[in-house]
């Protein structure tokens, strides 16, 4: 069961954000066109599941390392450099990944503490404004498993997963 959630909890995550995104699009464009009449109510649904979709996307793609990237120095590297310049790479977003957590955190607590609402929906911002520390605490694992991997296959000798090439 771990293992099956590992490997698809972004997706399954980001099919329900998806969905929930075009079905209410698709009620609001209809509501819109056909009866004149929308809501504040869609909008904030839409908008919030594309901020969830951004972040849980984000760390989906660290899982997979199709962030962009130019890798042509890459390509006249050892393994054994390559991989170091991934373990490099991950420990610089995980640093960087552990500051904006922190910092999206302040963010959260200071809404908490002083009860702000959304304007359309009536809900409590810190539901909204959770995605960004739900996304970087995903990436953060997600990162600590690529180094772990790329320290693995660095010691065996194997060459690093490199993700899949979009254009080769």
């Amino acid at each position: 069961m771990f293992q099956l959630l590992n490997k698809n909890i972004e997706r399954w995550a980001l099919l329900a954000f998806y969905l929930m995104l075009v079905v209410t699009m698709t009620i609001e464009v209809i509501r819109r066109e056909v009866f004149a009449y929308s809501s504040i109510w869609g909008e904030e649904i839409v908008r919030y599941c594309f901020i969830y979709l951004c972040w849980i996307g984000a760390a989906a793609a660290i899982r997979e390392r199709a962030h962009i990237r130019i890798d042509v120095i890459l390509n006249y590297l050892s393994p054994r450099g390559k991989a170091l310049i991934y373990i490099f790479g991950d420990l610089v977003t995980l640093a960087l990944a552990l500051l904006a957590l922190w910092l999206a955190l302040e963010t959260v607590q200071i809404s908490w503490k002083f009860g702000s609402v959304s304007h359309g929906l009536r809900v409590s911002m810190v539901w909204f404004l959770m995605a960004v520390p739900i996304g970087f605490s995903l990436m953060i694992f997600r990162l600590l498993q690529s180094l772990s991997r790329d320290l693995r296959d660095l010691r065996a000798g194997r060459p690093v997963y490199e993700g899949e090439r979009l254009f080769e």
